[in-house]
């Protein structure tokens, strides 16, 4: 399992890297300069918007999908067309309650048909994401990898065209940019669904009562976690925008720096994508996990230190690098949320362990104590320091979180870490960030010191024996899975 996971992550990896820096470093922050701060603003905070009711439409049917396919693979052709049925059902009535939210809270015009097109785009992904949680359950995730990224490699075409193809006179419109996530969604799904009845080989138009019930009552539990970690993640933009009387510049200002988190966010994402159905049959066959556990968070956490050690070494000169409007102040909240990069990342670790374990009660509890803190921490921050406050909640929530789970794990699957382990952590931290920060004014190029960053943070890492030997020698193995 390990090799298995290694080898596909190495795959998952280099294409995700061939694709997404693209899109994030030029596509997105291309959209971000060409629109304006106070419009794209507006954009994010209604994408924020149209995310806080995904629990509707995903009822955390992907994460209990995924779970139950990987342990019961013979699942899927009974349970293809019911949930697909399901979710046509979840769509609509995720619609509907979007739009009454959105005129409870007052919005109308622009925003609201700029909020109805990002609720279609919301129902596309969710089918997307769907429709993968089969691909990776079946454990075929090099055929996952391509989906992840297809999406993506379409909106670069289409958006490149727009931006720098001068096939018109007109200023870059951020409707624009919500008609090519939809095309490049929607031929997304269609490969996806392709893709998938070929392996189910039957797909029904027609809603099975029982199962609709028995899928809903089965995934509630995913379904709460799913809302939850949705409040405390997406929360902060909409209560920049509804705290403050320039809440839509903060809200830009808040994005520019978000952005590039989640960029890196993708890092977790991929591991998390390929842990779970992994996990999840490890604990079906009674396998111990503990190696594996170790093992990912040996290759995620080294990358995530040095990640954060540039992010914070070097944040004006990365916002100067890619905004032209308000550089000062998006650097200074970057360099807040990068430092909350490392818990995110130890989520996608631990947290994915406890879904594939069906510990969903502690999950919820730990997501719900989180929102709540994140929801405190924003109503009394944000009103005096604004986005730079919104960074201090998101930063002091994902630590909690993160060592929460971490608590949980190690009390469920009886891990005892070694205190020697915890020192290799500690001087891993502490050696690389004083090596990173003395080499600053050596390399003046930050680009430069991003790459001797992390080539010390790995150097370090495999000398005080975290990355194995072994574990490099797998990764350099191209062994095909599929």
């Amino acid at each position: 399992m390990k090799r298995k996971f290694v080898n596909n992550l190495l795959f998952v990896l280099v294409l995700n890297l061939l694709i997404k820096p693209f899109w994030i470093l030029g596509i997105d922050v291309g959209v971000q300069n060409a629109v304006g701060s106070n419009e794209y603003g507006l954009y994010y905070h209604l994408l924020s918007f149209s995310i806080l009711l995904n629990i509707v439409l995903d009822f955390g049917i992907t994460n209990y999908n995924n779970r139950n396919i990987a342990q019961h693979n013979h699942m899927l052709k009974r349970y293809f067309s019911g949930i697909f049925n399901v979710k046509i059902i979840l769509s609509l009535c995720y619609l509907s309650l979007t739009f009454i939210a959105a005129l409870l809270v007052g919005y109308e015009g622009e925003e609201l048909w700029l909020l109805f097109l990002l609720g279609i785009n919301q129902i596309l992904s969710s089918f997307i994401l769907y429709l993968r949680s089969n691909v990776s359950a079946l454990h075929l995730f090099k055929t996952d990898a391509l989906l992840s990224v297809m999406d993506r490699l379409l909106m670069i075409l289409l958006c490149g065209i727009l931006l720098w193809g001068n096939i018109t006179t007109q200023a870059f419109q951020i409707e624009w940019f919500v008609y090519a996530q939809f095309w490049a969604y929607s031929v997304t799904m269609l490969v996806a669904f392709v893709v998938v009845f070929n392996k189910a080989k039957l797909f029904r138009m027609k809603v099975d009562i029982a199962l609709f019930l028995l899928i809903l009552r089965q995934s509630l539990p995913f379904a709460l976690l799913v809302l939850l970690m949705s409040f405390y993640y997406r929360l902060d933009s909409v209560m920049i925008d509804l705290l403050m009387d320039e809440g839509k510049q903060e809200v830009g200002i808040y994005a520019q720096a978000y952005r590039i988190l989640e960029a890196f966010n993708m890092l977790g994402f991929l591991f998390a994508g390929l842990l779970l159905p992994i996990f999840s049959k490890m604990i079906k066959d009674k396998l111990k996990v503990e190696g594996l556990l170790n093992t990912s968070f040996n290759i995620l956490f080294v990358p995530a230190v040095a990640i954060t050690a540039v992010s914070l070494m070097h944040s004006q000169s990365i916002m100067d690098l890619l905004y032209v409007e308000h550089v000062h102040e998006s650097a200074e909240v970057y360099a807040i949320l990068m430092i909350s990069f490392i818990a995110i990342a130890l989520t996608y670790i631990y947290g994915t362990l406890l879904t594939a374990n069906g510990s969903l009660r502690q999950l919820n509890t730990i997501a719900l104590i989180g929102f709540a803190t994140n929801f405190i921490l924003n109503y009394l921050l944000i009103p005096k320091y604004g986005a730079k406050g919104a960074a201090i909640a998101t930063l002091i929530t994902q630590f909690f979180v993160s060592i929460a789970q971490i608590v949980v794990v190690k009390s469920l699957f009886r891990i005892n870490y070694e205190f020697l382990l915890l020192i290799k952590y500690l001087v891993l931290l502490v050696l690389g960030g004083v090596i990173s920060f003395y080499t600053k004014e050596v390399f003046s190029n930050f680009l430069v010191h991003a790459i001797t960053t992390t080539i010390v943070f790995s150097a370090i890492a495999i000398l005080l024996g975290l990355i194995g030997k072994d574990q490099l020698v797998t990764l350099l193995k191209k062994k095909s899975i599929n």
